[in-house]
């Protein structure tokens, strides 16, 4: 049987339909996420940010333009605290706050919950499903961070891309996040995506096509 903190997770969706699925952590950053709306502008396609409830009501006009675009705002958690290194109850109120924020901001509350570092919690699960939202990892990263973090390196790793993914990359500088160098491989993977029959969508835009793991 299909336990209810296993029931709503997912990793990827299905290769049928040559979608992938663009996803945005860390933000909204006032430098960065401005530059990566643009260039998804530029190529008419739309992804999904999961962003920092902190930042959200820091930068909540930045926020309003995300969702403006037709982009999906997902739940980052509040201050992108280690599920792992903090309380109980600080893992809960972690889940509730950032999608609080979300929903005061947006008038909508967020229908999908990242965890930090991708990292998992009995607790702050438990808090996510109160909520209603389902959780999502990634089936394929950038790794768009620290000293692996460079352009060549990241654009290999796009190049792998398949459909289904859900592709994890960085909006918010953060700390070792490199939004720059991916800002610098960003366009010619979109571009090739479209050469390889490969369509973007962001997490809103059917939502019953996510794979459970």
């Amino acid at each position: 049987m299909t336990s209810p903190h296993t029931r709503r997770f997912f990793t990827h969706g299905p290769a049928t339909g040559r979608r992938i699925y663009l996803t945005f952590d860390d933000g909204p950053d006032p430098e960065w996420t401005p530059r990566i709306l643009d260039l998804l502008a530029d190529a008419g396609v739309h992804a999904t940010f999961f962003v920092v409830g902190r930042r959200a009501r820091e930068h909540g006009a930045l926020l309003r333009r995300v969702a403006g675009a037709g982009h999906a705002v997902g739940n980052h958690s509040f201050g992108h605290r280690h599920p792992w290194l903090v309380s109980p109850s600080v893992a809960r109120s972690e889940v509730r706050d950032g999608a609080a924020a979300i929903a005061d901001l947006l008038g909508e509350a967020p229908s999908h919950y990242r965890p930090p570092h991708g990292r998992l919690r009995r607790c702050a699960m438990d808090e996510v499903q109160r909520c209603g939202e389902s959780v999502v990892l990634w089936s394929r990263s950038a790794v768009d961070w620290g000293v692996l973090g460079r352009s060549h390196a990241i654009a290999a790793r796009l190049r792998e891309t398949e459909a289904g993914d859900i592709v994890l990359m960085h909006d918010g500088r953060g700390g070792i996040n490199r939004p720059d160098s991916l800002c610098r491989v960003l366009p010619r993977f979109l571009a090739d995506l479209r050469l390889r029959g490969l369509t973007p969508a962001s997490l809103s835009a059917e939502p019953p096509v996510l794979s459970a793991s």
